[in-house]
């Protein structure tokens, strides 16, 4: 199980939501770059980074914290976030991203996951955010009436690396992974599956690495020193 702190970035500051309302955000520091190292330097060998502001805007809104990042962490970076055309995913694999997020333009675009995936194996993963267990875009400000199994079917036999799964009403907020969501869409499909959204306390480390999950995003937890990142490395290593 692969463990990912987590760098949202608004404004060029790193943040954190709750709900993905851009109104409730609690400022981390104004140093992306500096963050991603501290990572790094604490054991961390992912990072699971959202350009916020590209999120809603559809369009990349924080290159330059992103660069930053990019030249600061030593290890593998997930990057999230506006990325809906080809042209967003070749820029940003071609910088140095390990994996790009594709949440909008997968439910809007299909034939953009799976020819993207099929160009970068390995490379692609597929964000299936949730409110009340229905797909979520545009960051998350729009619901639609897609059911988050009938969306991750669709990328079945795409190739995509991993399906990151958020359960949007617990984002940011403490309140633990919704593991029973989490576990059930791993089982609906056969893609891997990242948990994604509420991480509290070691305790939810454990949950999701004795579930069998891919990966783990944490965010607000370590920022708070609810969970200590060399506890939590040490759990998701084999």
């Amino acid at each position: 199980m692969i463990l990912f702190p987590a760098i949202d970035l608004k404004a060029g500051q790193v943040v954190r939501l709750a709900e993905g309302e851009m109104n409730r955000a609690t400022v981390y520091g104004d140093d992306p770059g500096a963050r991603a190292r501290l990572f790094g330097e604490a054991g961390a060998t992912h990072l699971h980074v959202v350009d916020l502001d590209g999120a809603f805007a559809g369009t990349a809104r924080n290159a330059d914290a992103v660069a930053s990042i990019l030249a600061s962490f030593p290890g593998h970076v997930q990057l999230g976030g506006g990325i809906r055309t080809r042209a967003d995913i070749d820029r940003w694999l071609d910088a140095g991203v390990w994996r790009v997020v594709i949440g909008t333009a997968a439910l809007e675009q299909p034939d953009l996951v799976r020819t993207a995936a099929a160009a970068h194996p390995g490379r692609i993963v597929v964000a299936v955010d949730a409110r009340g267990g229905m797909v979520a875009t545009r960051g998350w400000a729009n619901v639609t009436d897609v059911a988050v199994a009938d969306l991750a079917r669709r990328f079945e036999d795409a190739g995509v690396a991993a399906l990151l799964f958020t359960d949007v009403g617990r984002d940011g907020l403490l309140k633990g992974v919704n593991l029973d969501a989490t576990v059930a869409l791993a089982k609906a499909v056969s893609i891997p599956v990242i948990a994604s959204g509420g991480a509290a306390g070691i305790e939810d480390i454990r949950a999701v690495a004795e579930a069998g999950l891919a990966g783990v995003i944490v965010g607000r937890a370590i920022y708070d020193g609810r969970i200590d990142m060399a506890e939590a490395l040490a759990v998701g290593r084999p």
